[in-house]
């Protein structure tokens, strides 16, 4: 994998937005009605590693997107705070 990070992806039900910050961390955001919840993941077992080769690589359900998307719904977060 040669992807400069970050990189940004969301599940194709436009719910869960992810920032993979290197091929061991990302962050997700949520969107569960009217709450909007953060989350930072690390990859520590081999499982979670192919999950985010998943997310670099774009396999369904994920979907690439601008930094500029993932932004907006980062800002709802720290509007809200």
């Amino acid at each position: 994998m040669t992807e400069e990070f970050p990189v940004f992806r969301k599940y194709s039900n436009n719910k869960n937005f992810l920032k993979i910050i290197n091929l061991n961390e990302f962050i997700e955001i949520s969107v569960i009605g009217k709450q909007v919840l953060f989350k930072k993941h690390e990859a520590k077992i081999y499982p979670d590693k192919l999950f985010i080769a998943d997310l670099i690589n774009c396999n369904p359900p994920f979907i690439k997107i601008s930094e500029e998307e993932f932004s907006i719904i980062e800002n709802l977060i720290t509007t809200k705070n």
